[in-house]
């Protein structure tokens, strides 16, 4: 008698059936070390559409704000007029929230002068962990904190170029996402592996 050794592997989040998109997510991008300014900003923008809902209805949406957002070029972002911004109210592919919609214009202008300041924004971001993903090594997800002062570092000096919906609960999502901090639990297949 043989014994059938289950293929199913232990996530942090995103295993529930019918949530494949949010596996996919988990295993392919969530903690991978992401070093182009374009995903970057992109998951800036996601991480602050975010504030007050859950990640899933925004990863959702993620392919409606590409198409709202000039798939996050932030140069084309920052020079969207308020017409066009104002038309996004209405538009259901993405979150339509006025403060978040004219925020992602703001957030782009910050963006640029940040590239201009540092040569990348991902110099710039990068340099809050010492160029280096942080690890750590939670047991449970519950266990993982919803800041830490790696963000509260991050978000304070967002806040002083003049980004808005990067408050440090946000900047520490956005960190994970990005790579800059791994809190995939011990036991999950892409700690492991």
């Amino acid at each position: 008698m043989s014994i059938l050794i289950s293929d199913v592997k232990i996530r942090c989040f995103g295993g529930e059936p019918g949530k494949e998109f949010y596996a996919e997510y988990h295993d392919h991008e969530w903690g991978v070390p992401s070093h182009d300014d374009q995903h970057l900003f992109e998951m800036l923008i996601l991480e602050g559409a975010q504030a007050g809902l859950s990640w899933e209805t925004v990863l959702k949406k993620r392919e409606g704000y590409r198409r709202a957002f000039h798939g996050f070029d932030p140069v084309k972002v920052a020079t969207m007029s308020d017409d066009e911004l104002e038309a996004l109210r209405q538009n259901p592919e993405i979150i339509r929230n006025r403060l978040k919609i004219y925020g992602t214009r703001q957030n782009a202008l910050v963006f640029l002068r940040i590239q201009e300041e540092f040569g990348s924004f991902d110099r710039y971001v990068w340099n809050f962990v010492d160029g280096k993903p942080h690890k750590n090594n939670w047991k449970q997800l519950k266990d993982v904190p919803a800041r830490t002062p790696m963000s509260d570092a991050l978000s304070k000096d967002l806040k002083k170029r003049g980004m808005t919906f990067v408050g440090s609960t946000i900047v520490y999502a956005f960190m994970q996402a990005v790579g800059m901090v791994n809190d995939h639990i011990t036991e999950c297949w892409c700690r492991v592996s």
